[in-house]
């Protein structure tokens, strides 16, 4: 599916993600057969650190195995950056912070902006 999409749209790159779990996929064999898949694409891949959550039995990986697994992969001429999970550092796992983060797009200042003049014209014809 990738190659057909790049076939369509020759200057794109393709960015992959990759969760990393402690003794699951962070081995550096894995590295080297996930760069094998990745070479013949223009590609990037993010490498993100497991952020655990209550329950599950998943660990991130340490950090000397993300550098290394990292520093595997672009020695072999794939760019690879490690990405940081927001949340980290309030056991927030993917999703959990959607209520959390404020919504900045034109559409919501619209809305706020309509509430706003709606709470004015009832306060007024109270008055």
């Amino acid at each position: 599916a990738c190659e057909r999409y790049l076939r369509t749209r020759p200057r794109a790159n393709v960015t992959f993600e990759y969760t990393l779990l402690k003794g699951i996929n962070d081995d550096l064999k894995l590295a080297d057969r996930l760069v094998k898949l990745l070479r013949r694409l223009p590609s990037k891949l993010n490498l993100i650190p497991f952020n655990p959550f209550p329950g599950t039995s998943y660990e991130c990986s340490d950090e000397p195995a993300i550098r290394a697994f990292q520093e595997r992969i672009m020695a072999q001429g794939v760019i690879a950056t490690v990405r940081r999970t927001r949340g980290q550092d309030i056991d927030a796992a993917c999703g959990q912070l959607v209520g959390q983060v404020a919504d900045r797009t034109r559409r919501q200042r619209e809305h706020l902006a309509r509430l706003a003049q709606d709470e004015l014209t009832t306060v007024e014809s109270a008055a």
